[in-house]
C-alpha cells in the first residue's frame, strides 16, 4: 500500500499497535514480523492472515492447547549446521532436538479433523514434511544432557573404560598417600585439590620439603602447597592421556554428527521459521483478544461499512482505566463516497478520522479489528492524510502553503483505490477564499471516485454536501445543556460549531457575544443557529427512539414469556388427557386379563367337576355381573337427581334409600339393628347400616 506522507502510518499510530504486536511475541522470528509489518493490497494474502489469527483466536477462547512451545533463536546454528566441516557441540545439539520434537507434535496436532477445522492454520505446514530420523540419529549419539554416548562409537567405548579404571586406581593410591601424611600432620584442613586437571595434595608449607613429589604451586597466603605426591605420578600421566583421547574421539563423533545432519539444515530451518510463524499468528490472536479484534467481511473493492467501530488504542486506554468507548458506524460506498464531519472542537472528529484510518491499516496488515463481525470492510491501495500543523521551516511554507502542497499530491495522484483524510480542510487562510478553494479541492477529489473523511467548521462545506453527488454530510453529537460532547458520530445532517453556546456556557459577557452575532452575517448566523436545533431536536429523536425500542423488546420479552406458559399449560392439558386415558386403557387390560383369567378357570372346573350347573351359574355371574353393575350405576343416578341424602337418625315414617340398589322405601317397623322398608307394594328386612335418610327434592315449575 502507498502511504503519504511517509509519517501516515506514524499519525495513525499504527506503529504503537505494532509495538502492542510485538510484545505479544516470544520467539525472535515473530518479534522481526511484527516490527516489519506489511500492508497487503491482495485480498488472497489478507484472507489468509486474518483466517489464521481468527482460528488461533478461536482456538484460545475454547480453551485448547496449540502444540508450539519452542522460543530459542538457532539460526546462527543452523547457519552453521549448513557449512561442509563445521562442528555442533553436544550442548548445541539439544536445543535442535527440541525443535524437531516440537515440529513433531505440531504435525500430530494437525489430524485430518483438526486440517479440516483450521484451514488457515495448517496452510502454514502445507509445503514442509517431518523427518522422523533427525531425533533418530541425534538420539544415537547423544543423550539428554547433551553428553555423547559410550557406544557412540567402539573407540570411544574403549577409553572411557580405561579412563575408568585408571581413576579408580588414582582413587586408591591417592587415598592412601593423604591418610599417610594426615597420620604425619601434614595435611592442611582441605586435604586435596586440583590443578591443570592433575590431583594434588594441600599440605603446609612449611613440610613441602618433606614430601616427594612435583610442587604445583602455593595459596595467596603462602600458607598451604599444592603437591602431586610422586606416588601418583605416572597414574596421573595415564588420566590425562586417556581424558586427552577421549576428547578427540567426542569431537570426531561430533563431526561426523554434524557432517551426517547437514543435509537437513534446510528442513530445520523451515521448522523454526514454521516455530516463529505459530508464534506470530497466536501473538495476533492474543492482541485480537485484548481489543475485542473481530474478523468482518472482506470484499475486493474500495468499500467500507462499520458497524460499532472502535478505535484500537482508544479501546484498550478506556478498557484499563474502566470508562466507556463510544463506536462509530457508518457507510462509504459507490454513492456516499466522501464524509464531510462537522460540530464543535474536541467533540472527536479527528478520532472518528483515526478510528477509520488506523482499522483500515489493521485489516490489510492481517490484524483483526475492533468492529462487529457484520461490517464489511474493501481493499485500498493507497492512503492519504492530512492531519495538523504541517508547517514547514526547512522549506520556507506557511501553514496553508504546507497544506495545499498536500492537496496538489492529492488531487494529482488520487483515484477509485484511495482512501484519504482531511483534517479541517480549507483551513490557515480567508474563511471564504479558503473555503472556495475547499470546494475545489473536495469535488476534484469526488470526480475521480476517491473515499475519504473530511471535518470541517466551513458552511459552504456542509452546503455544497447537501447538493453534490458522492459526498454526504455528518455531526458529532454535543450537549448543549451540559457543554459536553458525546463523540456519537450522527450521519446524514451537518453538525453546529456551537460557537456562541459555547461562549455563553464558559461566563463570555453578554455585550462581546451579542456584538459578535451583530458582525456575523444574518443568514449565516440563522443557518448555524438551525444547524444547532436540528441537532438538538435530533437527539431528542433518538432518545425517544430508543425508549421505543426499549418498550417494544420489553413488549416482545413478555409476549414470548406468555407464549411460553401458554405452550406449557397447554403441555400439560395434554400430557392430563393422555395419563387419564392411559388409566382407563390399564383399566380396561387388567379387567380383560382378570376375565381370561376366571374364564380359563371355569373351563377347567368344567372339566374336572361333576355338577356342571354350579359351573353354568358361576359363568352366568362371571358374565353378567359387569351388566348389573351398570344397571346399578345407572339407577344410583337417577335417585340422586330425585332425592337428597340427610344425615338424620333412622324413625319410623322416615324415607330411606338401600345403599346397595338405590331403592326407595317407606321404614315400617324397627327391631333391633333391622328395619321393615315398604319398598313399592313388598315388606323388606333391611339392616339398618345399609340405609341411609333422603329427602324428595321438589322439582322447579
Amino acid at each position: 500500500m502507498r502511504l503519504y506522507p511517509e509519517s501516515a502510518a506514524v499519525q495513525l499510530e499504527f506503529d504503537k499497535v505494532k509495538t502492542l504486536l510485538k510484545a505479544h511475541c516470544a520467539t525472535d522470528y515473530a518479534k522481526q514480523r511484527a516490527d516489519q509489518l506489511r500492508i497487503h493490497t491482495r485480498k488472497d494474502y489478507i484472507e489468509l492472515d486474518l483466517l489464521q489469527t481468527n482460528e488461533f483466536k478461536n482456538i484460545s477462547l475454547q480453551q485448547q492447547y496449540f502444540p508450539n512451545d519452542f522460543t530459542l533463536n538457532l539460526s546462527k546454528d543452523l547457519k552453521l549446521l549448513g557449512i561442509p566441516g563445521a562442528l555442533l557441540g553436544g550442548e548445541q545439539w539439544m536445543p535442535i532436538r527440541r525443535l524437531a520434537e516440537n515440529t513433531a507434535t505440531i504435525f500430530r496436532w494437525f489430524d485430518n479433523e483438526r486440517r479440516q477445522a483450521f484451514p488457515g492454520l495448517s496452510k502454514v505446514i502445507e509445503g514442509t514434511y517431518y523427518e522422523k530420523l533427525i531425533i533418530e540419529i541425534i538420539d544415537e549419539v547423544l543423550d539428554e544432557n547433551g553428553t555423547v554416548k559410550d557406544n557412540a562409537s567402539p573407540e570411544l567405548q574403549k577409553i572411557r573404560m580405561n579412563l575408568f579404571k585408571r581413576r579408580q586406581e588414582l582413587r586408591r593410591m591417592f587415598e592412601k598417600v593423604i591418610s599417610k601424611l594426615a597420620k604425619a600432620g601434614y595435611t592442611a584442613d582441605i586435604d586435596e585439590s586440583f590443578s591443570n586437571g592433575r590431583r594434588v595434595v594441600a599440605v603446609f608449607s612449611e613440610h613441602k620439603r618433606q614430601i616427594k613429589g612435583i610442587l604445583h604451586g602455593e595459596s595467596d597466603s603462602r600458607k598451604t602447597a599444592f603437591i602431586e605426591p610422586e606416588e601418583t605420578i605416572e597414574l596421573n600421566n595415564e588420566v590425562f592421556a586417556l581424558e586427552h583421547d577421549e576428547t578427540r574421539e567426542v569431537q570426531r563423533i561430533l563431526r561426523a554428527l554434524t557432517a551426517r545432519m547437514m543435509v537437513y539444515a534446510p528442513l530445520l530451518s523451515t521448522y523454526l521459521e514454521v516455530a516463529g510463524e505459530y508464534d506470530f499468528i497466536r501473538g495476533k490472536a492474543r492482541l485480537a483478544l485484548d481489543m475485542n479484534g473481530q474478523y468482518p467481511n472482506l470484499v475486493d473493492k474500495a468499500h467500507i461499512h462499520l458497524i460499532d467501530a472502535y478505535h484500537p488504542l482508544l479501546y484498550l486506554y478506556h478498557k484499563t482505566s474502566g470508562k466507556k468507548t463510544i463506536p462509530v458506524t457508518l457507510t462509504l460506498d459507490d454513492k456516499n463516497r466522501i464524509l464531510v464531519i462537522s460540530g464543535p472542537n474536541a467533540g472527536g472528529k479527528t478520532v472518528t478520522m483515526k478510528t477509520i484510518g488506523l482499522n483500515q491499516l489493521m485489516l490489510q496488515s492481517g490484524l483483526l479489528v475492533p468492529v462487529s463481525a457484520m461490517s464489511t470492510m474493501g481493499i485500498f491501495k493507497q492512503l492519504f492524510i492530512h492531519i495538523g500543523d504541517t508547517q514547514s521551516i526547512e522549506f520556507e511554507l506557511s501553514t496553508y502553503s504546507s497544506h495545499l502542497l498536500h492537496m496538489k499530491y492529492f488531487i494529482e495522484v488520487a483515484n477509485g483505490k484511495t482512501l484519504f483524510f482531511i483534517d479541517e480542510l480549507g483551513s490557515g487562510s480567508d474563511p471564504n477564499l479558503g473555503g472556495a478553494f475547499a470546494e475545489v479541492i473536495m469535488e476534484e477529489l469526488c470526480k475521480r471516485h476517491s473515499f475519504g473523511v473530511v471535518t470541517t467548521h466551513y458552511l459552504n462545506l456542509k452546503v455544497m454536501a447537501n447538493h453534490t453527488p458522492g459526498i454526504v454530510n455528518a455531526a458529532m453529537q454535543f450537549d448543549e445543556q451540559n457543554l459536553l460532547p458525546m463523540y456519537r458520530l450522527m450521519v446524514g445532517k451537518p453538525g453546529s460549531s456551537y460557537t456562541f453556546a459555547i461562549a455563553e456556557r464558559i461566563g463570555l459577557s453578554p455585550k462581546l457575544i451579542n456584538r459578535a452575532r451583530q458582525l456575523v452575517d444574518e443568514d449565516h448566523f440563522k443557518l448555524d443557529k438551525l444547524l444547532n436545533r436540528t441537532e438538538q431536536d435530533l437527539q431528542h429523536l433518538d432518545k425517544e427512539k430508543k425508549q421505543v425500542n426499549r418498550l417494544i423488546k420489553e413488549n416482545e420479552r413478555l409476549k414470548k414469556e406468555m407464549e411460553l406458559v401458554i405452550d406449557k399449560e397447554r403441555h400439560q392439558q395434554q400430557v392430563d388427557l393422555l395419563k387419564q386415558q392411559n388409566k382407563i386403557s390399564e383399566d380396561r387390560i387388567l379387567y380383560l386379563k382378570d376375565m381370561e383369567r376366571k374364564l380359563k378357570q371355569v373351563v377347567l372346573d368344567w372339566k374336572k367337576s361333576e355338577n356342571k350347573n354350579e359351573v353354568v351359574k358361576n359363568l352366568q355371574h362371571l358374565l353378567f355381573k359387569q351388566k348389573e353393575t351398570i344397571v346399578v350405576n345407572k339407577l344410583a343416578k337417577k335417585v340422586d337427581l330425585k332425592y337428597k341424602e340427610l344425615h338424620l337418625p333412622i324413625t319410623i315414617g322416615a324415607l330411606v334409600k338401600s345403599k346397595k340398589n338405590y331403592q326407595v322405601g317407606e321404614v315400617k317397623e324397627l327391631r333391633g339393628k333391622r328395619a321393615i322398608v315398604h319398598i313399592g307394594q313388598l315388606p323388606m328386612h333391611v339392616d339398618l347400616a345399609d340405609l341411609i335418610v333422603v329427602e324428595k327434592i321438589e322439582e322447579k315449575p
